[in-house]
Formats: C-alpha cells, sequence, structure tokens
C-alpha cells in the first residue's frame, strides 16, 4: 500500500521534471528567419558596390591612357595614380570614385571621361558576411547577391567535427531601428540532414557564430 501511495507523487514528480527540461531546451529558442531556396527563384542585383580596402581597380581614362592605372587600395583607404597622390577610395561606389577622379584630372585636360572597374573585391565589413566559431575554416566573405547560409557555409568548408550546428546564431544590424538581431539557424539540419527549410537569405554584414557541443 506505501508503494501506491507514492507511485502518483512520482508520476507527478516526474512530469513536473520532463515540464521544466523542456522549459529549459525552449528557453534558447529565438526568432527564425523564412526559408530560401536553395537555387534564387529569380536573381536580383544587390545594393550598389561600395569600395573596400584591399580592392584591386582598373583606372580608365579615356583617349589618356597613360593617366589611368591598376591599382589596390591601400588598408589606409586611399589609391594613388598619375597626377592624383593618396585619393580615399574606401567608402565611394566604383561611380562615385569616377567622378572625384574626374574632378581632379579636370586640372590637367578638358572634360576627362573615367571608369572606375572592380577587379578583385573584399568589400568593406559592412559588405562582407563573417563565418566564425566551430566551422573548418573561419572566414570574412565578400557578400554577393542573392547569397543563402549554404552557399556561406561551402565556402568556409562546413561545421567542425564537434559543431553544435543546430545552435548557431545569425547576427544582423537592423538598419531601420539602428539595433542587431539574433536569429537562430540550423546549420546541422541544413548541412546534415539536407532540410532545405533551414536554408535562408543573408544580408551584407551578417556575423554567423557556430558554438561547439558540450558533450
Amino acid at each position: 500500500m506505501a508503494i501506491n501511495a507514492r507511485f502518483p507523487k512520482l508520476m507527478a514528480g516526474t512530469a513536473m521534471l520532463s515540464l521544466a527540461l523542456s522549459g529549459c531546451a525552449g528557453a534558447g529558442a529565438g526568432p527564425q528567419l523564412p526559408p530560401a531556396s536553395f537555387v534564387a527563384m529569380q536573381e536580383q542585383p544587390s545594393e550598389e558596390y561600395v569600395i573596400g580596402p584591399l580592392d584591386e581597380l582598373t583606372i580608365f581614362v579615356w583617349r589618356n591612357p597613360e593617366l589611368g592605372a591598376k591599382v589596390q587600395v591601400r588598408p589606409d583607404g586611399r589609391i594613388t595614380t598619375p597626377l592624383i597622390t593618396d585619393m580615399p577610395a574606401v567608402g565611394k561606389t566604383p561611380s562615385m570614385l569616377a567622378e572625384d577622379i574626374k574632378l581632379q584630372l579636370s586640372q590637367y585636360i578638358q572634360e576627362p571621361i573615367v571608369s572606375v572597374i572592380v577587379d578583385k573585391f573584399a568589400g568593406t565589413f559592412s559588405q562582407q558576411v563573417r563565418v566564425v566559431g566551430a566551422t573548418e575554416k573561419p572566414a570574412s566573405i565578400p557578400y554577393r547577391a542573392n547569397m543563402t547560409l549554404l552557399d556561406a557555409m561551402i565556402a568556409v568548408g562546413g561545421l567542425s567535427e564537434y559543431a553544435a550546428g543546430n545552435k548557431a546564431r545569425l547576427i544582423r544590424f537592423d538598419k531601420s531601428t539602428g539595433k542587431q538581431k539574433e536569429y537562430n539557424v540550423r546549420l546541422s539540419d541544413l548541412l546534415r540532414k539536407g532540410d532545405s527549410k533551414a536554408n535562408v537569405l543573408l544580408q551584407p554584414g551578417d556575423v554567423i557564430i557556430i558554438p561547439e557541443s558540450m558533450f
């Protein structure tokens, strides 16, 4: 009889423990982004490209090829071309930089026509996607139009052996509010189970943080 009397209490205690554990498991759950297809249904251009440090540029001046040059943006964000020294380049679009070069060259030639072509790009930090933590090769990846979570993970070689992929977080700066937002992403489901619903679209400046499993 004593055992039977304790049995309901034991069941109640087990149920309460289960609820507590489920509550803990759900405590870390946060907002998730809508899924994206593996292949974009419609390719769309991204925001206009902004030149960053270490970008490689071709400066072309029509009818005056000697005033053009192939240059790399220095770490301090400036470039030097014939007749122009220490021109700020970082933070400008190619068309903005071309206009600034045109204004400088107007002191020497009449109505110069200048084009700026980005040959190799790194972009500013605000235009990169950074993947850190338990991945094969953490890296900063230049953002490209229609980039998805899958694209970024392929670029860094996937998850490491001990990665807790489904506990990964995506940090995104919301320009409209001026605040940082954090989203849950399910990398293990995406990469190890092929769950297409776990794939999401990325934006320039996104940071993906992948923790290691505790056991």
